[in-house]
Formats: structure tokens, C-alpha cells, sequence
């Protein structure tokens, strides 16, 4: 599925519907350039899973937590070169929460992220405008994305 967005507060909406519609164990993987709207979209994802945390880029600290009606755990992999990285890390806690996991430049991570998963690549049109590809890779990410289709009514 692809989503044209031209101002962040589409893409933090875009995020809100589908924050709204995850359950326990829901796995998002990130991909995109430097300022393409992925923590745009996590700060959405937080207000959909009812979080009033402010959410930034954890790109220092890698993990931070926020609270809504399921933990979330917002992870960015930018400053691991690669999966061995990840896996120091201890990236079995990080990926099978009981919550909801946010990965950006999940890219990083290589085969150590789940297979049911969502992965959301976001690619630049102009400076104001993003497209995200939205892709299932399992048959739960595929009931979610079905379901956001369905929201979004088409």
C-alpha cells in the first residue's frame, strides 16, 4: 500500500490510525532517510496507543519507552552499523514485547527482526511531500494493513 502525505500532521494522522488499530506484540519497521517523517509517524503511533508522552528520536539512547494503552518501545538502530550490533544489544527484549515495538532504520537489525512484521519505507517527492510503502510480510501485519485500508476507505 502506498500514502501520499504533504505536511507532518498528515503523516502523524496517517501514524494515529494505525497506532489505534495495534495489539499486543505488534512489530514497525522504519526505513527512510534523514528527516523523511519516521518519528513523524512515531509520534502518531504513540497518540493512537493513547500515549501523552513526548516522543523524539531516541538516536542517543536507542530505546525509549512511552506509555499508552500498551507499552511501546521506540528503538533507533542509526548509530549501529549492523546486525551483530543489534544483537549486543539484546535485541530478543527489545523486538518481542509485550507491547508494541517502533524500529527506525530496522534496515540495521538484518534478519533479527521478526517475520510478521510492518515495514513503512519512506521515500522523498519533493520537500514537502513523503509516499510510504506500507508492506505485510506475515498474516498478522496483512489483518492490520487490511484493516488500515479499510479505515482509510479504500
Amino acid at each position: 500500500m502506498r500514502i501520499d502525505t504533504s505536511s507532518p500532521e498528515e503523516t502523524r494522522e496517517l501514524g494515529r490510525l494505525i497506532g489505534s488499530l495495534l495489539d499486543t506484540g505488534a512489530f514497525i519497521g522504519l526505513t527512510g532517510d534523514l528527516g523523511s517523517g519516521k518519528t513523524v509517524l512515531v509520534q502518531g503511533l504513540a497518540l493512537g496507543l493513547g500515549s501523552d508522552d513526548p516522543v523524539s528520536s531516541p538516536t542517543f539512547v536507542i530505546v525509549n519507552e512511552y506509555a499508552g494503552k500498551l507499552p511501546i518501545q521506540h528503538v533507533d538502530l542509526y548509530r549501529l552499523n549492523d546486525a551483530a550490533s543489534v544483537e549486543s544489544l539484546g535485541h530478543r527484549e527489545l523486538f518481542w514485547s509485550d507491547g508494541v515495538t517502533l524500529v527506525e532504520w530496522v534496515e540495521r537489525a538484518g534478519e533479527l527482526v521478526p517475520d510478521d512484521r510492518l515495514d513503512v519505507t519512506f521515500s522523498f517527492v519533493s520537500e514537502d511531500r513523503r509516499s510510504l510503502t506500507l508492506e505485510a510480510t506475515g498474516p498478522r501485519s496483512e489483518a492490520l494493513l487490511e484493516r488500515v485500508a479499510g479505515e482509510r476507505g479504500g
